[in-house]
């Protein structure tokens, strides 16, 4: 093939796709739902009876890549349960400044306490509206559900929860 015939070839390109229909993304008005295996923002969960979930064992901390999870846990007082473990993590946030939603985190959670759901709107022209606390992440209250700290409902050891959640 002759040399002066490249630039040629890469203009047929062009014009080919100069004739073809525009995809046009209506985003605000219009919103595609996302694949059912989507990783946008995080969300901690609870049992059944509203305990939450985290034990605050640090390990999704440890796991970021980002290092955009800080986690301080806390022991349980038997007046002041927040879980069914020993601990549970008082302090939780995730830096969305820095988290690239890669889902290690989840991963490496031993209770399923930490999921990402198919939000994926997390911009914002705030740095500190970016930072969200365990109060933004933990999953609304559902009905039936009572709001910690309380006694354990669901059994009277952890065993009990695990075996609950694995049904």
């Amino acid at each position: 093939m002759p040399e002066f015939l490249g630039p040629v070839k890469g203009f047929g390109v062009t014009f080919r796709q100069m004739f073809k229909k525009v995809d046009t993304v209506e985003y605000p008005e219009q919103k595609n739902p996302t694949a059912a295996r989507f990783h946008g923002r995080h969300q901690l969960n609870r049992w059944p009876d509203g305990l939450e979930k985290c034990i605050g064992c640090e390990l999704c901390a440890w796991a970021c890549p980002a290092d955009a999870i800080y986690v301080e846990g806390r022991d349980n007082q038997p007046d002041e349960r927040y879980s069914p473990g020993e601990r549970y993590g008082h302090v939780y946030q995730i830096n969305y400044l820095r988290c690239i939603l890669c889902g290690l985190c989840v991963e490496a959670c031993p209770t399923r306490a930490l999921t990402m759901t198919n939000d994926y709107e997390l911009a914002d022209d705030s740095r500190e509206s970016l930072i969200w606390t365990k109060e933004e992440l933990l999953a609304p209250l559902a009905e039936g559900m009572e709001t910690p700290p309380h006694p354990m409902r669901l059994g009277s050891t952890e065993r009990d929860y695990y075996l609950r959640g694995a049904q």
